[in-house]
């Protein structure tokens, strides 16, 4: 046979709730119970609250660039939710507050770091979340060995790590997806398609008709879902878990969001965006979603909202007064978090504030004899 199909595939999209919050009963069996649904949906209140005094903040002086969370809350919640806190690993981009959140990160530590303060980046012990990362995919390959590790350790946990559709893009991911599905670690990749890399819109970054189908190349299990769906969101991260903890290895999910601010407050995406595609959006926005299967399920009504509301927006008031005292760091907290258990020598230098060392041995640094260096 000259010819011969070797392979195909096909992806699969995943909704449970729809934008008018009516479920799929079926498809939602065993996933989220109304208590759940009902915290979920005040984490998203609060999540909100928070990037809206974040943006007040940098708009008056107080905080330097931040990049808003609005509109993909579903999208971090449900994936955050179906991990195990305390046990299975978070390695965000920096649009997954409300997952951070929930795995016990401070949300002082967020404000701090847009702040530029590096306090903000201290994970607190026990918290199993790398710190937020910038640069645009690298977090993958760390995520990759996080999970390797695992697997060589012979622990039962299972690393998540997030970007966007421009991080697939990267050389990174390719590398990161490659490693991890050869090594088949405990990982799953999450892409919060937001339509937008910047100001550069999907369709014109990647010819593939999916982000999920880009998983394929490399043998990974991939599903396609709707990220405002809360329901969605969580089965098909849950599935994800139970099959890495299984040996069943990677999975990369693609969920369809939207980025419902500017990509950061240095962005004006009026510029590049038109209206009524934001508008279209606005109306699939997680937050009435899911406000909508509550309502109709007699779980929330105005004054549950306005009184959720109001204590969102005193805790998040709580934390800026806060954040905005902060004590100012002193210089030896440079050495308290680079080791487990700090060497004598480095010791030395900040108990002195001297590089001891160099004055003791001037020649290291190529400094004439008796010249000594001072912090």
């Amino acid at each position: 046979m000259p010819r011969r199909t070797v392979y195909t595939a096909q992806i699969e999209h995943l909704q449970i709730l729809d934008e008018n919050g009516v479920l799929d009963e079926q498809l939602a069996k065993d996933t989220l119970t109304d208590e759940q649904v009902v915290f979920l949906y005040e984490q998203m209140i609060a999540c909100r609250a928070l990037d809206e005094i974040a943006f007040k903040l940098q708009r008056s002086g107080r905080m330097h660039t931040y990049p808003q969370n609005k509109g993909q809350e579903a999208c971090a919640l449900g994936s955050g939710f179906a991990l195990r806190k305390g046990v299975d690993f978070l390695v965000p981009c920096y649009r997954e507050n409300a997952a951070l959140f929930l795995h016990g990160m401070p949300m002082r530590n967020v404000l701090l770091h847009w702040a530029g303060d590096e306090r903000g980046n201290q994970i607190p012990d026990g918290v199993h979340i790398t710190p937020i990362a910038i640069p645009i995919g690298t977090q993958m390959l760390h995520a990759t060995g996080v999970a390797w590790a695992f697997k060589m350790r012979k622990e039962d946990r299972v690393a998540i790590t997030y970007f966007g559709d421009g991080a697939t893009s990267e050389g990174d991911f390719h590398e990161a997806m490659n490693f991890a599905t050869v090594f088949n670690v405990p990982l799953i990749f999450f892409c919060q398609n937001n339509q937008w890399a910047i100001s550069v819109p999907r369709e014109q970054q990647m010819a593939s008709e999916t982000v999920a189908q880009k998983g394929l190349a490399y043998g990974a299990q991939c599903i396609q879902v709707d990220g405002n769906d809360l329901f969605a969101v969580y089965k098909a991260t849950t599935e994800a878990r139970e099959r890495a903890r299984a040996g069943g290895g990677v999975t990369l999910i693609e969920a369809i969001t939207y980025r419902l601010a500017d990509h950061t407050t240095a962005d004006d995406a009026r510029r590049y965006r038109e209206a009524e595609e934001v508008d279209s959006w606005k109306a699939k926005d997680p937050m009435i979603r899911t406000r909508k299967y509550l309502e109709r399920k007699g779980l929330w009504d105005d004054a549950k909202q306005a009184e959720t509301q109001e204590r969102a927006d005193a805790q998040v008031k709580q934390i800026v007064d806060e954040v905005l005292n902060y004590p100012a760091p002193h210089a030896s907290e440079m050495f308290d978090h680079m080791y487990a258990e700090l060497p004598d020598e480095l010791r030395k230098q900040r108990d002195t504030m001297r590089t001891s060392s160099l004055g003791q041995n001037p020649s290291q640094a190529g400094l004439k004899a008796g010249e000594a260096v001072r912090a």
